[in-house]
C-alpha cells in the first residue's frame, strides 16, 4: 500500500450511463485501497481521471469538451497528468492519440482493478502509456464495495458485462465486449456489503440483464438472482433494468411479480415496433409479439410499471414505418417511453444502409412520439390518484412542482389550493421522492407534504393530484428512515 502520508490526490470525472458510474466507483475503491486521496476538489489534484462516453455523437463531444478542459488545467499547472479512460479510449484510441497527445495514459473498458498500477506508472512515466486491448474483455473488481458517488439509500449493482446481441445500430459489443455475468456469490456479496452502508435501493444493471448467467451456469440465473438478492437484510428494493424482450420469460415475469422488494417494474428496450424496421435493426421480434408480451406482464402484476426507449429515423423508416410506431405505442400504454433520433455510428451495419431520414424529419418524429405518451403517461398517473404508495424521500423541495412553476393547474381545485397553501408557508414542509414506480434520474418524481420526513425515509403517501410525469402526495405515516 502506498504511504498514506505523501498520497497522490486523484480526481475522477464520470461521464455516460449507469454502468459507467458502477465502473468509476469501482476505479475509486481500488486507488483508494492502493493509498490514493481521492475526492480533489476539482481545482488542482495530481492526476485526473475522465472515464469517458462513446456511445452516441453527442456523449463523444461531451467527453472530448471534458478532456480538452482537463489538458488546459495541466497547461496551466493545476494537474500534474490526464488519464483517458472507458468506451471512447476503447473504441478511438489511435484517433485520439493522434488528436491529443498531451494525454498521459489512454486505458480501455474492463480495466478497473488495474488503475492504481497505471496510475502508478503514469506518473513517472515521460511517455503516453497505452493500455487499450484489441479485443475488450471485462475483468471483475476483487473489492466487494464501491466508493459510492450516489445518494447514500440507493446504488446501481452491475451483473454482466458486455453484449452477443448483434443490433445493426450498435456499436456497443466493439467496446465493451462480449456478454461476462458476475459470479453469483459475487454479486450477493456486493450486495449485503451496500446494504451494510445503508443502501435500501439496488439498481441491477447491465448490457442485457436477461441473459445472466448463460456463460457461467449454462441457463438463464436471473429469477435465481432476483430471489437469492431479496432476502438479504436491508434490501427494500430491487429494480430491473435492460431487459432484452426475446429473452423474457414465464419466470423472469413470475419472479417480478411475486418476489419480495423486486420492484413492479421493467425497463426492456424495444426501439421500434413496425416489423420491417425490427428486421432491418436485426431486433427477433415483432410489433405484436411484444404486445403480447406486455399483455402477460400486466396479466401477472396489474400495476406494473413498463419504460421502454424507441429510435426514430432508422435509415429506410418511412411515414408508414413511424405510423405504425405511433399505432402501437397508443395501443402498448408504456408507463415512461425515451426516444432517440437515430444517430450513424461508426462501424455499425446501419451506417453503410440507403435511405437515410433527415435531421429535421427525425426531430418531427421524436416530437410526436413524445406528446403522444405524454398524454398516456399522465393517463397513468392520474389511476394513482387516492390510492396509497411508498415513498423514498430524496429531498426537501427547493421550489415549487414544475405543474406550478409553469402555471399550469394541479388536477382537483381543492388540492391545488392545498399545495398553493403549502408552497406560500415555505418549502420545509414539502418533500421529494420517488416510489416503485421511478427509476432515479430518468422517470419522475412525487412531491410530498411531510414536515418530519428526512432524505432516505421510505413513507406511506397518499397521492392527490397528478400532473404528465410527477405526482403529489400527502404523508400518512413514517414506514423506516435511516
Amino acid at each position: 500500500m502506498a504511504d498514506r502520508k505523501n498520497r497522490s490526490s486523484v480526481q475522477l470525472i464520470n461521464l455516460g450511463c449507469a454502468k459507467n458510474v458502477v465502473d468509476s466507483e469501482e476505479m475509486l475503491a481500488v486507488l483508494s485501497a492502493d493509498g490514493y486521496q481521492i475526492g480533489a476538489d476539482g481545482k488542482e489534484a495530481d492526476v485526473v481521471i475522465i472515464n469517458t462516453c462513446g456511445f452516441i455523437e453527442s456523449a463523444k463531444q461531451e467527453s472530448i469538451d471534458v478532456i480538452l478542459e482537463a489538458l488546459e488545467r495541466k497547461s496551466a499547472g493545476q494537474v500534474q497528468k490526464v488519464v483517458v479512460a472507458g468506451c471512447l479510449a476503447q473504441r478511438y484510441s489511435a484517433e485520439l492519440q493522434r488528436e491529443l497527445p498531451d494525454v498521459d495514459a489512454f486505458i480501455g473498458t474492463g480495466q478497473m482493478r488495474e488503475i492504481a498500477g497505471i496510475v502508478r506508472r503514469t506518473m513517472t512515466a515521460t511517455v503516453p502509456l497505452i493500455q487499450v486491448p484489441q479485443k475488450p474483455h471485462h475483468r471483475w473488481v476483487d473489492v466487494p464495495t464501491r466508493v459510492l458517488s450516489t445518494a447514500p439509500w440507493t446504488a446501481y449493482l452491475k451483473i454482466s458485462e458486455g453484449c452477443d446481441h448483434q443490433c445493426t445500430f450498435c456499436a456497443i459489443p466493439s467496446f465493451r465486449g462480449r456478454h461476462v455475468s458476475k459470479p453469483l456469490d459475487r454479486i450477493l456479496e456486493e450486495a449485503a456489503a451496500l446494504t451494510r452502508q445503508g443502501v435500501k435501493e439496488l439498481n441491477l444493471i447491465a448490457q442485457d440483464s436477461t441473459q445472466y448467467g448463460y456463460d457461467l451456469y449454462r441457463k438463464p440465473m436471473l429469477p435465481s438472482l432476483l430471489r437469492e438478492l431479496s432476502q438479504i437484510d436491508g434490501v427494500r428494493w430491487i429494480r430491473l433494468f435492460y431487459c432484452y424482450p426475446s429473452r423474457v420469460n414465464a419466470e423472469v415475469i413470475e419472479a417480478i411479480a411475486r418476489t419480495p422488494h423486486v420492484c413492479q417494474y421493467i425497463d426492456m428496450p424495444l426501439q421500434h415496433a413496425d416489423d420491417e424496421v425490427l428486421r432491418w435493426m436485426r431486433r427477433p421480434m415483432s410489433g405484436s409479439a411484444y404486445l403480447d408480451l406486455l399483455e402477460r406482464f400486466r396479466e401477472a402484476s396489474p400495476d406494473v410499471a413498463i419504460r421502454t426507449t424507441f429510435i426514430v429515423g432508422f435509415p429506410g423508416e418511412t411515414d408508414a414505418h413511424f405510423q405504425n410506431l405511433l399505432n402501437f405505442v397508443e395501443k402498448a400504454r408504456f408507463d415512461r417511453v425515451g426516444v432517440f433520433a437515430y444517430s450513424v455510428e461508426d462501424g455499425t451495419p446501419s451506417a453503410d444502409l440507403p435511405g437515410r431520414v433527415p435531421a429535421r424529419i427525425k426531430q418531427s418524429r421524436k416530437d410526436r412520439l413524445m406528446r403522444l405518451q405524454r398524454e398516456i403517461s399522465l393517463e397513468h398517473n392520474r389511476r394513482w390518484i387516492g390510492r396509497e404508495m411508498e415513498v423514498l424521500i430524496e429531498g426537501i423541495a427547493q421550489s415549487a412542482p414544475p405543474s406550478e412553476r409553469s402555471g399550469r393547474s394541479i388536477e382537483s381545485g381543492e388540492n391545488r389550493m392545498r399545495a398553493r397553501n403549502t408552497l406560500m408557508s415555505g418549502v420545509r414542509s414539502l418533500r421529494v421522492g420517488r416510489s416503485f414506480r421511478d427509476a432515479p434520474e430518468i422517470d419522475g418524481l412525487i412531491y410530498v407534504e411531510s414536515e418530519t420526513a428526512q432524505p432516505g425515509d421510505m413513507i406511506a403517501v397518499r397521492i392527490t393530484d397528478a400532473w404528465h410525469y410527477d405526482l403529489y402526495g400527502v404523508e400518512i405515516q413514517t414506514v423506516n428512515a435511516v
